[in-house]
């Protein structure tokens, strides 16, 4: 086939948004795009007209249309084809279909329009590709954004400690000032600010308050405040724990609503809290086969009592599937080969105070089918005059207790809402973005499997891809904090826990 130009326009042919794929002039365009709404004929159900020249291909969006024109030498059935991915790419980045919404999203819209067709000719991409192909997230900047926002922590944590400091010497300087006017001072009157502003107040036999020392080379100081810096001494440990253990693997930075109400509250935690979160990201395929997982994992330690800054961490691995550990550089790694206990490599140093610390982190990566945590089949049986459509889960992890689990199915838009038969657990439907959204409060080894019919007007492609969103307090690796000690000692330390295991993508294409 060989596509001219795709299209969004309202019903007297106005363009909105107008992407040619080949050399076109504006006024040929608008020429088309006016002509449509003349050749159309009421009472007739086809989905395409044709003139001379080229041929339109078309679907209604509400009050609006999303339009192919095409040539007539182009294969009809392609031409739909393209026009159903082309049609489910709109609801993905505009939630009502009117104009403004379409003029505010445009150039999203055009960058997916150009994943879909290239130079006239259809690409071999589906919704889920586009969607990856037009984030475009780049590493780099996550790593860039991850050490700018450790520097700034950083210097924020400078800044209170040398406003401390600046307190307390002044608090010493008025003292000292106090005393030096109503002890007789020498011979005829005491030092005052005015009369010596080098001594500033204070009495000869009196010691100077720290902040003389840091404002008098500010430039020589070792803990002077500065952005951006690469410090190379031992002080650095603090700003790169910080930074491993907010963004290593692209962990985000805030989590979901459902994985924030699994977190332990700040008042209920221990002066030692341990979190072990992780997330993972699947892509199965329709016809069955498991196309990719991986599971990231990772122990943040947070020290909340300054009393307990010198402790190891030990740790039970179960796991038998395989998982890849690694340990922060500033960790024992030799320790926590011989015994799975994490400790600071300079006893000397502490974990710093009320900052979570990233100090393990895991990787597990597998194509086998039985390794997936939940696993969804859906059957779109076309019948001629629509779908009918059985969706069914199953737990393949029986360890493991799925909460707040939601299965995202997507629908044709425009053909109303689907009848739904037979359930398990409850289901609703969005008719602005079209999507049936499945709705289960807990899956686990008492409820394995369950399904879900429904019957729709639509193509079995239609359907795809179904997302998954689900969170759990079981560590799908398995690995679990037995023991805090002190390490001067080896006395027990009282600490809390919590075991956030998520979703990042996880979706059946």
């Amino acid at each position: 086939m060989v596509l001219l130009a795709a299209a969004v326009c309202n019903k007297s042919g106005k363009a909105i948004i107008s992407r040619q794929f080949v050399e076109m002039s504006r006024s040929r365009i608008e020429g088309l795009l006016a002509a449509f709404p003349k050749l159309m004929s009421s009472g007739k159900q086809h989905t395409f007209v044709e003139t001379e020249s080229v041929r339109y291909v078309y679907q209604p969006l509400e009050k609006l249309y999303m339009l192919l024109i095409t040539t007539k030498a182009s294969n009809i059935l392609e031409d739909l084809e393209t026009l159903r991915l082309f049609a489910r790419v709109i609801p993905e980045y505009c939630r009502n279909f009117d104009e403004q919404d379409i003029v505010d999203q445009a150039f999203p819209l055009i960058f997916a329009f150009d994943e879909i067709v290239a130079l006239g000719y259809r690409e071999s991409v589906n919704l889920a590709q586009i969607r990856t192909f037009t984030e475009m997230e780049s590493h780099e900047e996550a790593v860039f954004k991850s050490v700018r926002e450790t520097q700034e922590k950083e210097a924020k944590i400078q800044m209170q400690k040398r406003a401390k400091e600046l307190q307390v010497a002044r608090r010493e300087n008025q003292k000292a000032g106090r005393s030096a006017g109503f002890g007789g001072g020498f011979g005829s009157g005491s030092f005052t600010q005015r009369d010596n502003p080098v001594i500033d107040s204070v009495p000869m036999d009196t010691p100077k308050p720290s902040y003389t020392a840091a404002t008098s080379k500010p430039s020589s100081s070792r803990n002077a405040l500065r952005l951006g810096s690469k410090k190379k001494d031992v002080d650095t440990f603090v700003g790169q724990l910080e930074s491993e253990g907010e963004k290593v693997g692209g962990t985000k930075s805030s989590l979901s609503s459902a994985v924030a109400k699994q977190t332990t509250p700040v008042k209920d935690q221990e002066g030692v809290h341990i979190a072990i979160e992780e997330k993972i990201s699947l892509t199965a395929g329709r016809d069955g086969g498991l196309q990719n997982m991986e599971v990231h994992g990772l122990v943040k330690v947070k020290v909340n009592d300054e009393t307990y800054g010198k402790i190891k961490v030990n740790v039970q691995n179960n796991d038998k599937k395989g998982i890849q550990l690694q340990t922060h550089p500033n960790v024992d790694k030799k320790l926590f080969n011989a015994s799975s206990c994490i400790a600071l490599k300079n006893q000397e140093k502490s974990f710093p105070l009320n900052t979570d610390v990233g100090v393990l982190k895991w990787r597990f990566q597998t194509q086998d089918e039985d390794m997936m945590p939940l696993q969804i089949n859906c059957w779109p049986n076309d019948t001629g005059s629509g779908c009918d459509v059985n969706i069914e889960y199953e737990l393949k992890q029986t360890d493991l207790e799925l909460h707040d689990v939601t299965i995202l199915i997507p629908l044709p838009s425009g053909v109303g809402a689907p009848v739904v038969g037979d359930c398990d657990g409850e289901y609703n439907f969005d008719s602005r973005k079209s999507v049936l959204q499945w709705n289960l409060a807990v899956i686990d080894a008492n409820n394995e499997s369950g399904s879900m019919e429904f019957s729709i007007a639509g193509h079995p492609d239609d359907f795809f891809p179904v997302n998954i969103n689900f969170i759990s307090k079981n560590s799908y690796c398995d690995l679990q904090i037995t023991e805090v000690q002190n390490c001067s000692d080896d006395s027990p330390v009282k600490f809390s826990s919590e075991v956030v295991f998520y979703v990042d993508r996880y979706e059946i294409v």
